[in-house]
Protein backbone atom coordinates (compact mmCIF):
# COMPACT_ATOMS: atom_id res chain seq x y z
CA UNK A 1 0.00 0.00 0.00
CA UNK A 2 2.54 2.48 0.94
CA UNK A 3 4.59 2.17 -3.06
CA UNK A 4 1.32 2.83 -4.02
CA UNK A 5 0.62 5.85 -2.28
CA UNK A 6 4.12 6.79 -2.79
CA UNK A 7 3.42 6.69 -6.94
CA UNK A 8 0.76 8.79 -6.50
CA UNK A 9 2.23 11.21 -4.10
CA UNK A 10 5.06 11.23 -7.03
CA UNK A 11 2.15 11.56 -9.84
CA UNK A 12 0.36 14.32 -7.79
CA UNK A 13 3.54 16.25 -7.75
CA UNK A 14 4.06 16.32 -11.83
CA UNK A 15 0.44 17.09 -12.16
CA UNK A 16 1.02 20.34 -10.06
CA UNK A 17 4.31 21.33 -12.39
CA UNK A 18 2.28 20.62 -15.29
CA UNK A 19 -0.39 22.50 -14.98
CA UNK A 20 1.72 25.96 -14.35
CA UNK A 21 3.32 24.55 -17.67
CA UNK A 22 2.17 27.33 -20.31
CA UNK A 23 1.57 24.99 -23.08
CA UNK A 24 -0.30 22.72 -20.90
CA UNK A 25 -2.67 25.90 -20.38
CA UNK A 26 -2.98 26.91 -23.69
CA UNK A 27 -3.76 23.30 -24.71
CA UNK A 28 -7.02 23.47 -22.64
CA UNK A 29 -8.35 19.67 -22.75
CA UNK A 30 -5.56 18.28 -21.20
CA UNK A 31 -5.40 21.44 -18.92
CA UNK A 32 -8.96 19.91 -17.52
CA UNK A 33 -8.39 16.52 -17.61
CA UNK A 34 -4.88 16.82 -15.42
CA UNK A 35 -7.11 19.43 -13.35
CA UNK A 36 -9.53 16.76 -13.18
CA UNK A 37 -7.06 14.07 -11.91
CA UNK A 38 -5.67 16.28 -9.49
CA UNK A 39 -8.55 16.53 -7.72
CA UNK A 40 -9.04 12.91 -7.39
CA UNK A 41 -5.53 12.39 -6.22
CA UNK A 42 -5.98 15.29 -4.11
CA UNK A 43 -8.60 13.74 -2.24
CA UNK A 44 -5.95 10.68 -1.50
CA UNK A 45 -1.76 12.55 -1.19
CA UNK A 46 -2.75 14.67 1.74
CA UNK A 47 -4.59 12.01 4.03
CA UNK A 48 -1.15 9.85 3.15
CA UNK A 49 1.36 13.14 4.12
CA UNK A 50 -0.43 13.48 7.53
CA UNK A 51 -0.28 9.34 7.99
CA UNK A 52 3.81 9.64 7.43
CA UNK A 53 4.03 12.13 9.37
CA UNK A 54 1.98 10.15 12.36
CA UNK A 55 4.35 7.56 11.24
CA UNK A 56 7.12 9.50 12.02
CA UNK A 57 6.02 10.71 15.46
CA UNK A 58 5.15 6.75 16.81
CA UNK A 59 8.81 5.80 15.28
CA UNK A 60 9.77 8.64 17.40
CA UNK A 61 8.02 8.12 20.51
CA UNK A 62 9.40 4.50 20.01
CA UNK A 63 12.79 5.39 20.05
CA UNK A 64 12.46 7.54 23.20
CA UNK A 65 11.44 4.65 25.09
CA UNK A 66 15.16 3.70 25.24
CA UNK A 67 16.18 7.43 26.96
CA UNK A 68 17.90 7.51 29.82
CA UNK A 69 14.85 10.27 30.90
CA UNK A 70 12.47 8.31 33.31
CA UNK A 71 9.67 11.48 32.43
CA UNK A 72 10.58 11.30 28.52
CA UNK A 73 10.26 7.29 28.24
CA UNK A 74 7.34 7.77 30.82
CA UNK A 75 5.94 10.34 28.15
CA UNK A 76 6.50 8.22 25.13
CA UNK A 77 4.66 5.28 26.84
CA UNK A 78 1.50 7.15 27.32
CA UNK A 79 1.88 8.65 23.40
CA UNK A 80 2.53 5.26 21.67
CA UNK A 81 -1.48 3.95 21.91
CA UNK A 82 -2.85 7.26 21.14
CA UNK A 83 -0.13 7.19 17.96
CA UNK A 84 -1.27 3.35 16.92
CA UNK A 85 -4.91 4.24 16.92
CA UNK A 86 -4.36 6.73 14.78
CA UNK A 87 -2.20 5.15 12.37
CA UNK A 88 -4.80 2.14 12.23
CA UNK A 89 -7.56 4.88 11.50
CA UNK A 90 -5.64 6.21 8.35
CA UNK A 91 -4.57 2.59 7.42
CA UNK A 92 -8.49 2.39 6.77
CA UNK A 93 -8.89 5.62 5.66
CA UNK A 94 -6.58 4.69 2.93
CA UNK A 95 -7.50 1.48 2.12
CA UNK A 96 -11.61 3.17 1.18
CA UNK A 97 -9.36 6.16 -0.66
CA UNK A 98 -7.43 3.28 -2.88
CA UNK A 99 -11.01 1.24 -3.72
CA UNK A 100 -11.45 1.38 -7.15
CA UNK A 101 -14.22 3.91 -7.78
CA UNK A 102 -17.03 2.93 -9.48
CA UNK A 103 -16.79 4.66 -12.62
CA UNK A 104 -21.28 5.14 -12.77
CA UNK A 105 -20.66 7.40 -9.69
CA UNK A 106 -20.71 10.95 -11.28
CA UNK A 107 -23.33 10.07 -13.45
CA UNK A 108 -26.75 11.76 -13.42
CA UNK A 109 -29.72 9.05 -12.63
CA UNK A 110 -32.50 8.48 -13.61
CA UNK A 111 -35.26 8.04 -10.63
CA UNK A 112 -38.42 5.81 -11.01
CA UNK A 113 -41.51 5.45 -8.05
CA UNK A 114 -44.03 3.25 -7.90
CA UNK A 115 -47.17 2.77 -5.82
CA UNK A 116 -47.26 -1.15 -4.82
CA UNK A 117 -49.62 -2.40 -2.06
CA UNK A 118 -51.74 -0.28 -0.30
CA UNK A 119 -53.99 1.20 -3.06
CA UNK A 120 -54.32 5.28 -2.75
CA UNK A 121 -52.41 5.29 0.29
CA UNK A 122 -49.32 3.73 -1.82
CA UNK A 123 -50.42 6.20 -4.53
CA UNK A 124 -50.17 8.95 -1.76
CA UNK A 125 -46.52 8.04 -0.30
CA UNK A 126 -45.28 7.45 -4.15
CA UNK A 127 -45.98 11.63 -4.31
CA UNK A 128 -44.63 12.08 -0.59
CA UNK A 129 -41.07 10.09 -1.53
CA UNK A 130 -40.68 12.10 -4.66
CA UNK A 131 -41.01 14.64 -2.50
CA UNK A 132 -38.61 14.10 -0.38
CA UNK A 133 -35.72 13.13 -3.17
CA UNK A 134 -36.98 16.69 -4.68
CA UNK A 135 -35.96 18.32 -2.08
CA UNK A 136 -32.85 16.59 -1.22
CA UNK A 137 -31.55 17.10 -5.09
CA UNK A 138 -32.70 20.95 -4.97
CA UNK A 139 -30.48 21.31 -1.58
CA UNK A 140 -27.76 20.21 -3.99
CA UNK A 141 -28.84 22.59 -6.52
CA UNK A 142 -29.32 19.63 -9.24
CA UNK A 143 -31.60 19.85 -11.97
CA UNK A 144 -34.94 17.75 -11.46
CA UNK A 145 -36.96 17.11 -14.76
CA UNK A 146 -40.29 14.94 -14.40
CA UNK A 147 -40.15 12.55 -17.70
CA UNK A 148 -43.43 10.80 -16.84
CA UNK A 149 -45.82 10.59 -14.63
CA UNK A 150 -49.33 8.86 -13.83
CA UNK A 151 -51.20 10.70 -11.10
CA UNK A 152 -53.47 8.50 -8.60
CA UNK A 153 -56.93 9.81 -7.61
CA UNK A 154 -55.54 11.38 -4.13
CA UNK A 155 -52.98 13.13 -5.33
CA UNK A 156 -50.32 10.99 -5.16
CA UNK A 157 -48.41 9.02 -8.24
CA UNK A 158 -49.32 5.53 -9.43
CA UNK A 159 -45.92 6.18 -11.19
CA UNK A 160 -43.47 9.02 -11.64
CA UNK A 161 -40.34 9.08 -14.13
CA UNK A 162 -37.57 11.48 -13.62
CA UNK A 163 -34.03 12.68 -14.12
CA UNK A 164 -31.94 14.23 -11.68
CA UNK A 165 -28.66 16.04 -12.88
CA UNK A 166 -25.81 16.74 -10.90
CA UNK A 167 -21.84 15.74 -9.88
CA UNK A 168 -21.95 12.33 -7.70
CA UNK A 169 -25.98 12.29 -8.14
CA UNK A 170 -25.81 8.15 -8.84
CA UNK A 171 -23.08 7.72 -6.15
CA UNK A 172 -25.58 9.87 -3.68
CA UNK A 173 -28.54 7.95 -4.92
CA UNK A 174 -27.51 4.67 -5.93
CA UNK A 175 -29.00 3.04 -2.53
CA UNK A 176 -32.32 4.20 -2.56
CA UNK A 177 -32.92 1.03 -4.83
CA UNK A 178 -35.83 -1.57 -3.49
CA UNK A 179 -39.10 -1.40 -1.81
CA UNK A 180 -40.32 1.32 0.52
CA UNK A 181 -42.69 0.64 3.15
CA UNK A 182 -44.93 3.00 5.41
CA UNK A 183 -46.92 2.16 8.43
CA UNK A 184 -49.77 4.71 9.22
CA UNK A 185 -53.57 5.96 10.00
CA UNK A 186 -55.07 6.82 6.59
CA UNK A 187 -57.23 9.99 6.67
CA UNK A 188 -60.08 7.47 5.14
CA UNK A 189 -59.46 5.12 8.22
CA UNK A 190 -62.61 5.37 10.39
CA UNK A 191 -61.37 3.07 13.39
CA UNK A 192 -57.79 4.57 13.88
CA UNK A 193 -55.91 1.24 12.62
CA UNK A 194 -52.38 1.58 11.24
CA UNK A 195 -52.30 0.22 7.27
CA UNK A 196 -48.66 -0.50 5.78
CA UNK A 197 -48.33 0.37 1.75
CA UNK A 198 -45.84 -0.21 -0.26
CA UNK A 199 -43.80 1.94 -2.85
CA UNK A 200 -40.88 0.44 -5.24
CA UNK A 201 -38.02 3.12 -6.36
CA UNK A 202 -35.62 2.39 -8.92
CA UNK A 203 -32.34 4.11 -9.64
CA UNK A 204 -30.50 4.27 -12.81
CA UNK A 205 -27.29 5.49 -14.03
CA UNK A 206 -27.87 7.64 -17.24
CA UNK A 207 -26.32 6.06 -20.13
CA UNK A 208 -24.64 7.47 -22.55
CA UNK A 209 -23.85 6.37 -25.98
CA UNK A 210 -20.40 4.94 -25.36
CA UNK A 211 -22.36 2.91 -22.05
CA UNK A 212 -24.81 0.88 -24.60
CA UNK A 213 -25.17 0.23 -28.45
CA UNK A 214 -28.72 0.92 -29.87
CA UNK A 215 -30.02 -0.66 -33.29
CA UNK A 216 -32.12 1.94 -34.54
CA UNK A 217 -33.98 -1.14 -36.40
CA UNK A 218 -34.38 -2.32 -32.90
CA UNK A 219 -36.67 0.08 -32.05
CA UNK A 220 -40.34 0.22 -32.74
CA UNK A 221 -41.55 4.24 -32.18
CA UNK A 222 -45.51 4.90 -30.88
CA UNK A 223 -46.76 8.51 -31.38
CA UNK A 224 -49.73 9.46 -29.46
CA UNK A 225 -52.09 12.23 -27.53
CA UNK A 226 -50.94 12.99 -23.76
CA UNK A 227 -53.58 12.21 -21.07
CA UNK A 228 -52.16 14.74 -18.81
CA UNK A 229 -52.23 18.20 -17.85
CA UNK A 230 -49.86 20.81 -19.51
CA UNK A 231 -52.06 22.88 -21.41
CA UNK A 232 -54.18 22.58 -24.34
CA UNK A 233 -51.62 21.89 -26.83
CA UNK A 234 -50.24 18.98 -25.25
CA UNK A 235 -53.78 17.44 -25.03
CA UNK A 236 -55.26 18.01 -28.92
CA UNK A 237 -51.68 16.85 -30.54
CA UNK A 238 -49.83 13.57 -30.92
CA UNK A 239 -47.28 14.75 -28.66
CA UNK A 240 -46.35 11.99 -26.61
CA UNK A 241 -43.90 9.41 -27.59
CA UNK A 242 -43.60 5.67 -26.30
CA UNK A 243 -39.93 3.61 -27.35
CA UNK A 244 -40.12 0.38 -27.33
CA UNK A 245 -36.57 -1.40 -27.22
CA UNK A 246 -38.32 -4.71 -29.63
CA UNK A 247 -35.26 -7.52 -28.25
CA UNK A 248 -35.95 -7.27 -25.01
CA UNK A 249 -39.43 -5.60 -24.30
CA UNK A 250 -38.43 -2.44 -22.56
CA UNK A 251 -40.37 0.08 -23.04
CA UNK A 252 -39.77 4.17 -22.13
CA UNK A 253 -42.51 6.73 -22.24
CA UNK A 254 -42.33 10.70 -22.43
CA UNK A 255 -45.58 13.02 -22.42
CA UNK A 256 -44.53 16.08 -20.05
CA UNK A 257 -42.94 18.57 -23.05
CA UNK A 258 -45.08 20.10 -25.47
CA UNK A 259 -42.96 19.12 -28.18
CA UNK A 260 -42.77 15.55 -29.98
CA UNK A 261 -39.07 15.79 -30.46
CA UNK A 262 -38.18 16.77 -26.83
CA UNK A 263 -40.21 13.90 -25.43
CA UNK A 264 -38.60 11.62 -28.07
CA UNK A 265 -35.52 12.61 -26.97
CA UNK A 266 -36.07 12.15 -23.15
CA UNK A 267 -38.28 8.37 -23.73
CA UNK A 268 -35.14 7.72 -25.56
CA UNK A 269 -32.75 8.54 -22.33
CA UNK A 270 -34.96 6.88 -20.19
CA UNK A 271 -34.62 3.85 -22.36
CA UNK A 272 -30.81 3.29 -22.79
CA UNK A 273 -30.57 4.47 -18.97
CA UNK A 274 -33.18 1.19 -18.58
CA UNK A 275 -31.03 -1.14 -21.04
CA UNK A 276 -27.78 0.24 -19.28
CA UNK A 277 -29.03 -0.81 -15.88
CA UNK A 278 -30.35 -4.58 -17.14
CA UNK A 279 -26.74 -4.91 -17.85
CA UNK A 280 -25.86 -3.77 -14.65
CA UNK A 281 -27.86 -6.23 -12.90
CA UNK A 282 -26.86 -9.17 -14.93
CA UNK A 283 -23.21 -8.08 -14.04
CA UNK A 284 -24.75 -7.47 -10.12
CA UNK A 285 -26.21 -11.18 -10.07
CA UNK A 286 -22.96 -12.84 -11.41
CA UNK A 287 -20.73 -11.60 -8.56
CA UNK A 288 -24.31 -12.02 -5.44
CA UNK A 289 -22.81 -14.95 -3.93
CA UNK A 290 -19.48 -13.82 -3.68
CA UNK A 291 -20.69 -9.80 -2.05
CA UNK A 292 -24.09 -10.96 0.29
CA UNK A 293 -23.59 -8.89 3.33
CA UNK A 294 -23.07 -5.56 0.75
CA UNK A 295 -25.09 -3.29 0.14
CA UNK A 296 -25.35 -1.99 -3.59
CA UNK A 297 -27.99 -2.12 -6.25
CA UNK A 298 -28.42 -4.99 -5.55
CA UNK A 299 -32.04 -6.76 -5.55
CA UNK A 300 -34.57 -4.57 -6.02
CA UNK A 301 -37.24 -6.72 -4.70
CA UNK A 302 -35.96 -6.90 -0.53
CA UNK A 303 -37.41 -4.12 1.52
CA UNK A 304 -34.92 -1.78 2.45
CA UNK A 305 -36.92 0.79 4.76
CA UNK A 306 -40.00 1.18 6.55
CA UNK A 307 -41.12 4.83 7.62
CA UNK A 308 -43.67 4.67 10.49
CA UNK A 309 -45.42 7.67 10.78
CA UNK A 310 -47.32 6.67 14.13
CA UNK A 311 -43.91 6.61 15.76
CA UNK A 312 -41.94 9.11 13.83
CA UNK A 313 -39.51 6.17 12.66
CA UNK A 314 -37.44 5.65 9.90
CA UNK A 315 -35.22 2.12 9.93
CA UNK A 316 -33.68 1.24 7.47
CA UNK A 317 -33.35 -2.64 7.58
CA UNK A 318 -30.23 -3.32 5.02
CA UNK A 319 -27.64 -1.75 8.27
CA UNK A 320 -29.93 -1.81 10.91
CA UNK A 321 -30.11 1.80 11.25
CA UNK A 322 -33.09 3.28 13.36
CA UNK A 323 -33.74 7.46 13.29
CA UNK A 324 -36.45 8.97 15.26
CA UNK A 325 -36.34 11.97 13.43
CA UNK A 326 -39.31 11.18 10.09
CA UNK A 327 -40.58 14.88 9.91
CA UNK A 328 -37.10 16.34 8.71
CA UNK A 329 -36.30 12.82 6.60
CA UNK A 330 -39.61 13.39 4.95
CA UNK A 331 -38.16 17.35 4.11
CA UNK A 332 -35.26 16.08 2.20
CA UNK A 333 -33.01 15.58 5.59
CA UNK A 334 -31.42 12.33 4.21
CA UNK A 335 -27.85 12.86 4.32
CA UNK A 336 -27.15 11.12 7.13
CA UNK A 337 -28.83 7.76 5.94
CA UNK A 338 -26.80 8.23 2.61
CA UNK A 339 -23.51 8.54 4.48
CA UNK A 340 -24.26 5.22 6.83
CA UNK A 341 -25.23 3.08 3.73
CA UNK A 342 -22.21 4.19 1.53
CA UNK A 343 -19.45 3.92 4.93
CA UNK A 344 -21.18 -0.22 5.10
CA UNK A 345 -20.76 -0.26 1.87
CA UNK A 346 -17.28 0.48 1.94
CA UNK A 347 -16.75 -1.63 4.85
CA UNK A 348 -18.01 -4.78 3.22
CA UNK A 349 -15.97 -4.34 0.03
CA UNK A 350 -12.69 -3.94 1.98
CA UNK A 351 -13.38 -6.79 3.78
CA UNK A 352 -13.46 -8.25 -0.04
CA UNK A 353 -10.35 -7.19 -0.68
CA UNK A 354 -8.21 -8.50 2.23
Amino acid sequence: MIEKLKGIEDRFIKIEKLLSDPAVISDQKKYQDLLKEHGELNKIVPVFREFEKVKADLDEAKELLKDDDEDIRAMAKEEIPELEAKIASMTEELNILLMPKDPRDDKNIILEIRAGTGGEEAGLFAGELFRMYTRYAEGRNWKIDIIDKNDSAAGGFKEVVSSIAGKGAYSEFKYESGTHRVQRVPETETQGRVHTSAVTVAVLPEAEDVDIDINPADLKIDVFRSSGPGGQSVNTTDSAVRITHVPTGVVATCQDEKSQHKNRAKAMNVLKSRLLDAKIQEEEAKRAADRKGQVGTGDRSGRIRTYNFPQGRMTDHRIGLTLYKLDSIMEGEIQEIIDALRTHSQAEALKETR
